[in-house]
């Protein structure tokens, strides 16, 4: 693959597709069984509320790179959101939709999408109180890419240890920014 990171196979009720790229849309490492969604829109399945929203994986509106959809994801109390491949600052509309994010899955390490800078400037403008970094280079894979380090001194946080498994319940959550790093499956 072309990140340098493997995949096992996986189980999964629902897969969401923020944009149709090779590098990352590998619906062929999922077991059958699965919905998909692939877009914008309002979505209910399982009792998962998911709302996609329509951005775009560049500055051009995506006259680079397409567009990109963001997923949040309402389920056990949480809101989940997953800014997929975003390569542009949020709109005021965007941002009012993100109003209520616990959990957001951030790109950060530049390239193609979000730097660590601008990564950070999402983050305090959206206000989610977990934040999962995605997108940047590890000892494995995406070494084009600038690493975590960069992203939590934005922050102002200490980079954290990788975890393998993150299991959340909403009452884990404080009003103080957590980072977890989750470990690539190398």
């Amino acid at each position: 693959r072309k990140t340098g990171y493997s995949m096992t196979r996986q189980t999964a009720d629902l897969v969401t597709i923020s944009h149709d790229h090779p590098g990352h849309a590998n619906l062929n490492a999922v077991k059958p069984e699965y919905q998909t969604i692939t877009g914008p829109g309002e979505y209910e399945m399982h009792d998962v509320f998911v709302t996609g929203i329509r951005t775009y994986h560049d500055e051009a509106k995506g006259a680079e790179r397409g567009y990109n959809t963001i997923y949040l994801i309402e389920v056990e109390g949480l809101v989940i959101c997953h800014l997929g491949d975003l390569g542009h600052t949020l709109s005021e509309e965007q941002a009012e939709a993100m109003a209520k994010v616990d959990v957001l899955l951030i790109p950060a390490g530049g390239g193609p999408v979000l730097n660590p800078t601008r990564a950070a400037e999402l983050v305090a403008q959206i206000e989610p109180r977990l934040v999962i970094p995605m997108q940047f280079a590890t000892a494995t894979g995406d070494k084009d890419r600038e690493d975590v380090a960069g992203f939590c001194r934005h922050l102002g946080l200490a980079v954290p240890a990788a975890e393998e498994k993150l299991t959340l319940r909403h009452s884990d959550l404080t009003d103080t920014l957590r980072l977890v790093q989750l470990a690539p499956n190398s």
